[in-house]
């Protein structure tokens, strides 16, 4: 008595042949989708990684900039922590002092100056205004015998 695969093999064979073929190519054709998948996440992954490194250097830049810029914030406390002398105190609150009266000078200086500026810009306009009307009334005489046929 022959088997199925016997009788299958007799009576199709060019079945058989294509359907082995088949089996044969199957591992490659996977193989090759498999290897286009791993292709693909592998680009995504040096994408991340080349992402990464670039965000990388410029935190390590920021950080150095940082540390720098701190660095020359702690010397500039340390000189100001320095110990004062009361003569160094004396004479800082005497400087002081004596700046802030020739602030106080200079304000009021300041504002008598305005006012003066203000009132000769009015004293300007008022002198214009009659220029204006004086020129105005010297026409209008000139013109007055022309009118009067004089």
């Amino acid at each position: 008595m022959a088997t199925l695969k016997e009788l299958s093999d007799r009576e199709h064979p060019e079945a058989r042949r294509l359907v082995t073929d088949a089996v044969a190519r199957a591992p490659g054709l996977r193989a090759d989708a498999d290897e286009a998948q791993h292709q693909v996440i592998e680009a995504s992954w040096r994408e991340r990684a080349l992402n990464t490194e670039d965000a990388l250097k410029a935190a390590h830049s920021e950080i150095t900039n940082q540390r720098e810029r701190m660095a020359e914030l702690l010397g500039q406390i340390a000189e100001l922590q320095q110990d004062w002398t009361d003569a160094d105190i004396v004479r800082i609150t005497t400087a002081n002092v004596a700046l802030r009266r020739e602030v106080t000078a200079l304000t009021n200086e300041n504002e008598r100056l305005t006012k003066r500026l203000m009132a000769a810009r009015d004293n300007g306009r008022f002198a214009d205004r009659r220029i204006a009307a004086l020129e105005a009334h010297i026409a209008e005489h000139l013109t007055a015998p022309l009118a009067d046929g004089r």
